[in-house]
């Protein structure tokens, strides 16, 4: 069974443990912007099977998910994707998440540990707030984006544009910039797993090797970060009819075997 409604005004899909216990840890997603672009989707893409978890996936701000057309999506983009898109969701979704995390644990009794997963956009989130939350025991990074710079490039490439770069982007690509932000993610040391698709751009792969490297570096027991290259992924999880790609099962996987490890 799975609950679809909202928490603290955020639009999600809630995943009760297999056994339903309250104490049973909270595992938190944030979705693509690729597909799968909803929570639903997500759901779909990455129900974290066998997981005695929590699951709940949150609808990105300014996603489709909170009723943001496709359309409007790429007319941002195409206006300044750095200030409309990228650099907003990041930072509107961290700030909203202390009071879901509140009413989720009010709403569920669940006092278990909290992990939390990101897909493209949403790893951002995700690892915004590992930073922020010294909670946070294991964090799992799916076509992350390691560095917005790189990411841009890879959409300058896709999208046959030039993205006029300015300070208050340079600003926003710093504080995106989780390579160079690793020392910070190093000080609550949550267990950071990297799932990377062999056939992705080069711009999302090599950060993220790069941002691998910087954390194992940055950790005292470099053992708990971990990258794996997934073959015959490319970035999204799911169709553009949101239906889960053959590559999601292994994601999904390879998600829960290290939340189950590191959420005992």
């Amino acid at each position: 069974m799975q609950f679809t409604d909202s928490v603290a005004g955020v639009p999600s899909v809630t995943v009760p443990p297999p056994n339903g216990r309250a104490d049973a840890p909270v595992v938190v997603t944030w979705h693509l912007l690729d597909a799968p672009r909803t929570h639903q989707g997500m759901a779909a893409a990455l129900p974290l099977n066998g997981l005695d978890a929590w699951r709940v996936h949150l609808a990105l701000p300014r996603s489709i998910g909170r009723g943001v057309s496709h359309e409007q999506m790429m007319r941002w983009g195409f206006e300044d994707a750095v200030m409309n898109i990228q650099g907003p969701i990041m930072d509107e979704a961290a700030a909203e998440f202390p009071a879901v995390l509140d009413a989720l644990r009010d709403r569920l009794g669940a006092g278990g540990p909290l992990a939390v997963v990101g897909g493209s956009m949403g790893s951002a989130v995700a690892q915004q707030v590992a930073i922020d939350r010294p909670d946070v025991a294991a964090a799992v990074l799916i076509s992350p984006i390691a560095q917005l710079r790189a990411a841009v490039r890879a959409n300058e490439v896709r999208f046959g544009i030039t993205y006029p770069w300015h300070a208050a982007a340079e600003a926003v690509a710093d504080r995106q910039d989780f390579v160079a932000r690793a020392g910070e993610t190093a000080r609550n040391a949550p267990a950071v797993r990297i799932l990377v698709g062999a056939q992705d751009d080069e711009h999302i792969r090599e950060p993220a090797a790069e941002l691998h490297a910087a954390l194992a570096a940055a950790y005292t027991d470099p053992a708990r970060i971990d990258l794996v290259t997934v073959p015959g992924m490319a970035h999204a999880l799911a169709g553009e009819d949101e239906q889960p790609l053959p590559c999601a099962t292994e994601v999904d996987r390879l998600a829960a075997e290290w939340l189950r490890h590191h959420l005992r």
